[in-house]
């Protein structure tokens, strides 16, 4: 699953070729293209060939919005913090027991935003299809000012990511197939690194249309704090998460709603609210959108930050995002069992995914960014990045993306190549746990689906008792599926003697 020829067509990972798209060390004779070095991306930055630093970056107009939205969000998480963990204390540095991101860094000369992927993300065309979905250019900030770490020389990154999201299609005159077609060529393409590159983006390539006047939105992700495991808790990360949009009018970047991230706590304080989005989400046809995967929430019910904590295991507690909004969970839920029975029954002949209230509760959470990321991903993160700045890059022991990642290609290729045939793409998907398969095999016996370390559902022995939105979730042959609580039933695939 991790071979160039699969990925190549969805996501840029040759480290090489990364370097060159970055620095643009050796351009190709003739061309005009600035490369993808952050600064090309980001409205009011100055013309220069050197990569823009944190300090230039955020002193920029664009990002005064992104600073200001960030900064609140960490005073808030701080003060909730103090009040209630008054006694486990918070800062940046080891000696705290709760220790925070440096801000300082991000703001400073001695780190920057390294380009660590692309991501070509067709498969997202149904949420814009009149500009035949997303590329996406994923930064990982890292630190300037250290030498590189641990016996592979690794660059020392930080724990946090910057998407710049671009509108595939933009200005060009290109239908959704031709630009899907460039893609796919790419696959069987030759050539590597900085030939790669340069190819990438030359007249017939697919990135030839990526250009910053298609700027859709930027969205970061970044380990607020971590709390190594100690007497009084286990091990823990929190990630924050939040999305800002391009305003074509003042040039800057606009804190927004989050896609489909249910703002939980503003819900379940507002009876209006509560009653709103019920009817809502129950309406026939919104129900079987939720179902596959594929629904658009209105921006009154979303939230525009998310804490995502890390690891939240198999049992449902209030580290989900959506905990509390069905019977069972809270005092005063959204959904009782009963509704969401109802709308099941009413649903049956058409729904792909959710045939219980468990499969309900699942694609609740897993529908918006905090829970998807909560879901098989390293740390917080599904695309951590390729780290090129590595003493041997190629050879680097860091994974560029997490399980859920990978597991998802079948789907996103499916989807780009349905385009490429000039066919209708299907664009729905499973659960985050578990990738549809799209009727092909090739990630049987794999940590995407069935193999060591999937998740997965322990059926009972009376098939008739089992969760009918998970049965499925067996592991392959020599496996048994260790579960981590019996009221849910899930875990994950390990040896059959463990």
């Amino acid at each position: 699953m991790e071979g160039a020829a699969l990925e190549r067509g969805t996501a840029i990972i040759d480290p090489f070729a990364l370097r060159e798209l970055d620095l643009g060390e050796h351009r190709a004779s003739g061309t005009e293209r600035s490369g993808f070095g952050l600064r090309r991306f980001i409205p009011t930055a100055r013309a220069d060939e050197k990569p823009i630093l944190g300090d230039e970056l955020f002193a920029l107009a664009s990002m005064a919005g992104v600073r200001k939205a960030l900064d609140e969000d960490f005073e808030r998480y701080l003060a909730k913090h103090r009040t209630s963990l008054p006694n486990e204390t918070i800062g940046v540095g080891q000696s705290f027991d709760w220790q925070v991101f440096d801000r300082d860094l991000l703001y400073s000369e001695r780190a920057r935003f390294v380009l660590a992927g692309i991501v070509n993300r067709m498969d997202r065309a149904d949420v814009s299809p009149e500009a035949c979905g997303e590329v996406r250019l994923i930064y990982r900030l890292t630190r300037l000012d250290e030498a590189p770490v641990g016996e592979t020389a690794n660059s020392p990154r930080l724990p946090m990511t910057l998407n710049v999201i671009m509108r595939a299609k933009g200005g060009s005159a290109l239908s959704c197939k031709e630009i899907a077609q460039r893609w796919l060529a790419v696959a069987d393409w030759p050539e590597n690194s900085v030939d790669l590159a340069n190819r990438l983006m030359a007249p017939g390539g697919p990135l030839e249309l990526v250009d910053p006047a298609n700027i859709d939105r930027i969205e970061t992700n970044l380990q607020i704090a971590h709390a190594p495991k100690s007497a009084v808790r286990d091990f823990r990360t929190d990630y924050l998460m939040k999305v800002f949009r391009y305003n074509a009018q003042t040039h800057a970047f606009d804190e927004a709603p989050m896609e489909n991230q249910i703002d939980r706590d503003r819900i379940l304080a507002d009876d209006k609210l509560k009653a709103d989005f019920k009817t809502w989400l129950l309406d026939p046809t919104n129900f079987g959108e939720l179902d596959r995967g594929t629904l658009l929430i209105p921006d009154e019910f979303l939230a525009k930050s998310v804490i995502a904590p890390t690891p939240v295991g198999f049992v449902s507690s209030e580290l989900q995002p959506a905990f509390g909004l069905v019977q069972g969970e809270g005092d005063h839920p959204v959904f009782s069992e009963n509704d969401i029975v109802t709308a099941l029954q009413k649903n049956a002949s058409t729904l792909q995914n959710m045939r219980s209230v468990a499969g309900f509760e699942r694609r609740l959470n897993d529908i918006g960014c905090g829970g998807c990321h909560q879901t098989r991903g390293i740390g917080g993160f599904h695309f951590p990045g390729v780290d090129w700045m590595a003493a041997k890059p190629s050879n680097s022991t860091v994974v560029p993306a997490s399980p859920h990642f990978f597991g998802d290609q079948v789907r996103r290729r499916d989807i780009l190549t349905a385009f490429g045939d000039g066919r209708p793409p299907d664009f729905s998907r499973g659960f985050a746990s578990r990738p549809q398969t799209r009727g092909t095999t090739e990630l049987a016996g794999t940590e995407y689906e069935d193999g060591w370390g999937s998740h997965c559902y322990q059926g009972h022995d009376n098939e008739a008792e089992n969760d009918r939105s998970f049965r499925g979730w067996t592991c392959a042959e020599g496996l048994s599926c260790q579960i981590a609580s019996p009221a849910t039933r899930m875990g994950m695939c390990f040896i059959k003697t463990r």
